[in-house]
């Protein structure tokens, strides 16, 4: 089966393409063209394509999933149905705890949006531990998810060469990726290869047979501010770039993660010309939060750094919870980091697309004190329908609105 990329290369238009596209506002030819130069993506399930990269409006992902510490499939799967109902495009577990398998499925079955998965969190599970953990069981995780309907994997591709960048780096906090500690700690276990790289053959059989794309992770992303950026980091930025060319010319699309984790504020624009620069490929970022001070509020501080993230030219975002740094969100922290991330693109995106006309159209609303038409141009409906009232103004400024003042004094004037 020819994967999307090579019937793009040769201009043929796929159903996913078409859903796309429509969604994004564009034509096919257009979004095809950026597919074949790996500049966009289209991540599928079903009947659900999401365009993600170049011309397409920044997307957010949600994570959901239980750990060795907690774990209860009904309220991820309930989580995965906020996330879906609230607007996501895409979910990624990270189950680690209960019946992996059983979580996921149920994930599937309740929703209809593309899932990520980041494989080597399983292999670790079924291995029996870190220390059990060999290349064949990795890539038997791969298959098995790949054939279970997964739209997307996170593998981590660091190698021993940045790993000694690391060794001699100053960093407050060294790796606080989970993926790539398991992989690094694989590797430096086992005196053995990154497992991706060194079944590169295999990882591209299962992801080309299923139609996957291929997010590389951030592994040595930043987790202080006062980290910055630094060899390791750009060892890897290099070497994200060359696997994600090897993995486009083999008719693979990818995503690269960077700009992660927590970053100072004003390093993001810089940060994320850097991938761009190196490579046409979406760039996913998780976060980043600009500030470590947040705790209980990273959700505002990763909303802070991802709409300047999106603005500089991020495609694609991770929603963070006010539970980051703590422990595992509730339903309505997932709820809560969604809609502060889709605020978060939707900022960014009026620079970036310049996609502020539906500002336009929720101001001009504003202007005629119509808040039903307000209530359909906000980005949380929802959250404003029961409080605001039926007409007239707000309870804020009550018979003093500002707006209504000028109108009734303008008018009088013009009139007399």
């Amino acid at each position: 089966m020819r994967t999307i990329i090579e019937e793009a290369r040769d201009g043929r238009i796929v159903p996913a393409v078409v859903i796309a596209a429509k969604r994004e506002g564009i034509e096919p030819e257009i979004l095809i063209e950026r597919l074949a130069h790996g500049s966009a993506t289209v991540m599928v399930r079903g009947d659900v394509a999401v365009g993600i990269g170049k011309g397409c409006s920044a997307k957010v992902n949600v994570n959901i999933g239980t750990s060795t510490v907690r774990s209860d499939i009904t309220a991820e799967v309930r989580k995965a149905e906020i996330a879906e109902r609230y607007g996501a495009d895409t979910l990624t577990d990270l189950s680690m705890g209960g019946n992996i398998r059983e979580i996921r499925s149920a994930i599937l079955r309740n929703t209809k949006l593309p899932l990520t998965t980041v494989p080597i969190y399983q292999a670790v599970i079924d291995a029996g531990g870190l220390g059990n953990l060999d290349a064949d069981q990795i890539i038997r995780t791969l298959r098995e998810q790949a054939e279970e309907g997964v739209s997307s994997f996170v593998l981590h591709m660091t190698d021993h060469k940045t790993l000694s960048a690391l060794s001699r780096s100053q960093r407050v906090l060294g790796v606080v990726s989970k993926g790539g500690s398991m992989t690094a700690a694989y590797m430096l276990r086992t005196k053995s290869e990154n497992p991706f790289i060194e079944h590169f053959d295999e990882v591209i059989e299962i992801v080309k047979e299923h139609e996957i794309i291929v997010s590389l992770g951030n592994t040595m992303r930043g987790g202080s501010i006062v980290d910055g950026g630094d060899p390791a980091a750009a060892l890897e930025r290099r070497q994200n770039s060359e696997i994600a060319d090897r993995f486009h010319r083999e008719g693979v699309q990818v995503i690269i993660e960077g700009c992660g984790g927590h970053v100072r504020i004003d390093r993001i624009p810089l940060c994320v010309r850097l991938y761009k620069d190196v490579a046409p490929y979406p760039l996913f970022v998780a976060g980043p939060l600009a500030t470590d001070r947040a705790v209980g509020h990273d959700h505002i501080a990763g909303a802070v750094g991802a709409s300047v993230a999106v603005s500089a030219g991020a495609d694609y975002l991770c929603a963070i919870t006010r539970a980051e740094h703590i422990g595992l969100p509730t339903e309505d922290e997932v709820r809560e980091g969604l809609i502060a991330f889709r605020i978060a693109a939707h900022i960014g995106d009026t620079i970036r697309i310049g996609s502020d006309a539906a500002d336009g159209k929720l101001s001009a609303c504003r202007a005629e004190l119509d808040w039903k038409g307000q209530i359909a141009n906000a980005i949380d409906p929802e959250r404003i329908a029961a409080a605001v009232p039926d007409e007239g103004p707000c309870s804020m400024c009550g018979e003093y609105c500002a707006i209504k003042i000028m109108r009734e004094s303008l008018s009088r004037e013009f009139r007399s």
